[in-house]
């Protein structure tokens, strides 16, 4: 990526201080996620590894882009957190039709 951009200036974008772009950098700490829609927005890509041809990929993504916790994401659904968790380890499978038209 060749933005010239310094650490501040990505941390002014994202909303977080230098030392967290520090530290994401180095891996020394991991985004949270109601961080990740600017970073994907940032990079161009989701830089986390999710199976997209899978139901439970497809919900992780989709958590992943909107920066939502399993318990937000599951508020919104209408279930819990824990469901929605369950659906990710796929424990459980989701009704996808279901889901597809509440999103």
């Amino acid at each position: 990526m060749e933005l010239k951009l310094l650490q501040k200036d990505v941390a002014r974008i994202c909303g977080v201080t230098e030392d967290c772009i520090t530290n994401w950098e180095r891996n020394r700490s991991t985004p949270q996620i109601q961080f990740f829609p600017c970073i994907i927005n940032f990079l161009g890509y989701m830089p986390f590894e999710v199976d997209l041809t899978s139901p439970s990929g497809k919900l992780k993504a989709h958590r992943n882009i909107n920066g939502l916790s399993q318990k937000q994401f599951g508020k919104i659904l209408g279930v819990d957190g824990a469901t929605i968790c369950s659906w990710e380890l796929e424990e459980n499978k989701p009704i996808m039709e279901k889901i597809d038209s509440m999103l």
